[in-house]
């Protein structure tokens, strides 16, 4: 199992960066895909990004790509979300997930696909 923690969420005018963290507890973070997703107020929860368990691997929604950048420290066990050129639109709750993966390239961009959710984290950009 693998429980996950977000950080790093605030508030940030518009066209600032912000980057959010993700810790996950466990000695086998480096087999867990991971991805980001976010639930803004009034609408479903959709994907942001996600990594494969090597790192080598990420896929983004289409209308983040450019800004929003996942990374991965597996000796950290720490994934992270670089978000830059915040739009008022980008006002969410950020969630963190994690699933193991079937093969160090396992990629996963499916809410039903990951098991462990964490808390969220709260980013509020102004304009």
């Amino acid at each position: 199992q693998v429980q996950v923690v977000e950080s790093g969420g605030g508030l940030v005018q518009a066209g600032g960066p912000l980057r959010l963290s993700c810790a996950a507890s466990g000695r086998t973070f480096s087999s867990y895909a991971m991805g980001w997703f976010r639930q803004a107020p009034g609408k479903e929860r959709e994907f942001v990004a996600a990594i494969s368990p090597s790192g080598a691997r990420t896929y983004y929604a289409d209308s983040l790509k450019g800004r929003f950048t996942i990374s991965r420290d597996n000796a950290k066990t720490t994934v992270y979300l670089q978000m830059n050129s915040l739009k008022p639109e980008d006002t969410a709750v950020y969630y963190c997930a994690a699933r193991y993966g079937l093969s160090s390239g396992s990629i996963y961009p499916k809410e039903n696909d990951y098991g462990y959710w964490g808390q969220g984290t709260q980013v509020t950009v102004s304009s």
